[in-house]
């Protein structure tokens, strides 16, 4: 009779755990897309109420274009994204039309763990909740699900990061995304300050969402019975190969060195025909004048903070655009000559900058940096020309 008391008792404690063993929480990882706002992947959590039924997806990755000012708080750092909440199945097809792979880890929590992080997020999907200001470094859709686990979890997670990982700065590793769009890869590098040239720990990697995929699998549960890893299954729910971006010719390394050569070429006419070519001169400083305003506004104009301390300035610097109105004068001011040693100065200073690992511009901006050095070094040496230049451009 004691032997069939104690069976009967280990059976109810089972049938106990199965039905407390309510949510089933995973971590979906989603490959990269095409377009610049998806080539560094997605992360969202799947939480299976297996019983009731339902399986929902939660998204720290959304945001409401209808928000007013949308692309002035954009780009001043202050939109905000949102945690919303979908079917399973319209996200999976969702990321069918996009052509985007997903997988899934699921977590080895316990009830009383999976039941927490259900909580958690659903206080966060409160409607005075639901609402971060977006980071993309520190604060998006993949670092909100690891600082969930963290609350959840507390001293009985550990990540145990790799002893032999690679040291890799914030530019690096999102250098390893935008390759493939040249053009979005110059627009960040344009953007992104000296701040994000340092070297990261395994924890900062994770705002990508394959690093903090790797993170979860390496990850352990201790302290609560045998230890055992953060991820219990981890499968492939959507199997779709990796989307093709195809190479174009129109990019800026083909097109920068282009507009160099054309530079070249002219300066050497000019040398021979004893022209300056004063037209290019200020189509080029109008252009830096106004890269320089985008770069100055994104450091002291906006709450961004991989923008800070940009030193693409040395090259594209706001005040080059008064060479414009001094390079226009018959008489061009003495000032004009003293500003055109500054820029010589600052564009080698940003080569400097480069050299020493300071910040890691562009690979396609060293034509445009060249060309600086090369025209002001020209102009400088024969700006008392330009008078004959303009008696010559009248009789002509």
């Amino acid at each position: 009779m004691k032997k069939i008391g104690l069976l009967f008792s280990i059976i109810l404690l089972t049938t106990n755990i199965l039905k407390a063993q309510k949510y089933q929480v995973s971590l979906l990882t989603c490959d990269p897309g095409t377009e610049l706002y998806s080539i560094f992947g997605h992360s969202a959590v799947r939480v299976v109420d297996q019983k009731n039924g339902r399986d929902l997806v939660f998204n720290y990755g959304t945001f409401d274009f209808d928000t007013p000012n949308f692309y002035l708080k954009f780009a001043q750092g202050k939109l905000d994204y949102k945690l919303s909440i979908s079917t399973y199945q319209s996200f999976i097809e969702h990321y069918t039309y996009s052509g985007r792979a997903v997988r899934e880890q699921v977590l080895d929590l316990n009830p009383q763990q999976a039941a927490k992080a259900v909580e958690f997020l659903q206080i966060n999907y409160q409607p005075d909740n639901r609402y971060y200001r977006y980071d993309f470094f520190y604060d998006n859709c993949a670092t909100r699900i690891r600082d969930m686990l963290e609350v959840v979890l507390g001293d009985q997670l550990e990540w145990k990061d790799p002893i032999d990982a690679d040291e890799k700065t914030f530019r690096n590793l999102i250098d390893e995304y935008v390759l493939p769009l040249p053009w979005g890869d110059l627009g960040i590098d344009l953007a992104l300050g000296s701040v994000i040239d340092v070297s990261t720990s395994e924890r900062e990697k994770q705002f990508l969402p394959d690093y903090m995929e790797a993170a979860f699998g390496r990850a352990e549960i201790v302290g609560d019975g045998p230890t055992r890893p953060l991820v219990k299954s981890q499968s492939t729910v959507l199997d779709l190969p990796p989307v093709n971006m195809e190479a174009s010719i129109f990019n800026p390394y083909f097109l920068f060195w282009l507009i160099a050569i054309v530079f070249i070429v002219f300066t050497y006419i000019g040398f021979k025909k004893k022209r300056l070519f004063i037209g290019l001169d200020q189509g080029l400083f109008l252009v830096l004048s106004f890269l320089g305003l985008v770069v100055i506004s994104l450091w002291f104009f906006t709450e961004h903070t991989a923008t800070k301390y940009n030193w693409n300035l040395l090259w594209a610097f706001p005040l080059h655009g008064i060479l414009v109105y001094g390079l226009s004068q018959k008489h061009p001011a003495e000032w004009v000559k003293k500003y055109l040693l500054f820029a010589l100065i600052m564009a080698d200073a940003a080569i400097v900058f480069w050299i020493l690992g300071w910040q890691s511009f562009h690979p396609s901006v060293l034509p445009f940096i060249l060309v600086i050095i090369l025209r002001t070094n020209y102009l400088y040496y024969n700006l008392d020309r330009l008078k004959a230049y303009k008696r010559n451009m009248k009789v002509q």
